[in-house]
């Protein structure tokens, strides 16, 4: 159960990364950190080991957590660049472009690679295949399904207190210095600025565009 808690935290990780993102340097260079570390991490790589961890990702549904996960930053993407273009169809138009690039960019395949260099760094073979065994589990099955809800879960009431907290701070801020930050306002870049839609969407991504309207 420790290792399977230990894998839960890393996906915890790996989900907050790919949604929350970053400022470009710093994506770019951690990017340039983990090529740089998985290159020596790689060339150690034991076959049956990588064999092992291929395994178990593909038993955990790694892949399908990273697209669920690319899924919903795009759906925040367009939101952020809906509040940036003109609100007209030819704004929309840009913006489903950019978005569609994006996924068509997504390079799934150097992200499993990736993953599975991580996996190499942090557990041992031994480890791994006590992995295997708990998720072949009845229980680690049900681990694996429920860990992407529980990650949504998560990132959804963290959002929503880290909304209630900055809102309540900066009113008590504004009352408490009359004179300083009353114009001071946290933005509205979540708002659509054109409501409508020129895309078919998929069940998937009706899901998620409706998962984005519930969230603050």
């Amino acid at each position: 159960m420790k290792a399977a808690l230990a894998l839960v935290v890393l996906y915890i990780g790996m989900f907050l990364v790919a949604i929350q993102g970053g400022s470009p340097s710093s994506v770019q260079a951690a990017g340039q950190s983990a090529r740089q570390n998985g290159a020596t991490a790689k060339a150690s790589l034991d076959p049956a080991k990588d064999a092992d961890i291929r395994a178990l990702l593909e038993l955990v549904g790694a892949r399908d957590q990273v697209q669920g996960s690319v899924r919903q930053s795009a759906e925040q993407y367009r939101e952020r660049l809906l509040a940036t273009v003109p609100g007209n169809e030819k704004g929309q138009m840009f913006v489903n472009t950019t978005i569609d690039e994006y996924e068509k960019k997504y390079d799934f395949d150097r992200v499993n690679e990736q993953l599975i260099l991580l996996y190499h760094q942090h557990y041992t073979a031994g480890e791994i295949k006590g992995l295997l065994q708990f998720y072949g589990s009845p229980l680690g099955q049900k681990v694996a399904a429920e860990s992407p809800k529980i990650f949504r879960e998560i990132q959804e009431a963290t959002r929503a207190e880290a909304a209630k907290a900055v809102k309540d701070a900066l009113q008590e801020a504004k009352q408490e210095n009359p004179g300083v930050g009353q114009n001071a306002h946290l933005g509205n870049a979540g708002t659509r600025r054109f409501t409508p839609q020129h895309r078919t969407q998929t069940p998937d991504s009706s899901q998620q565009s409706a998962q984005q309207q519930d969230q603050p």
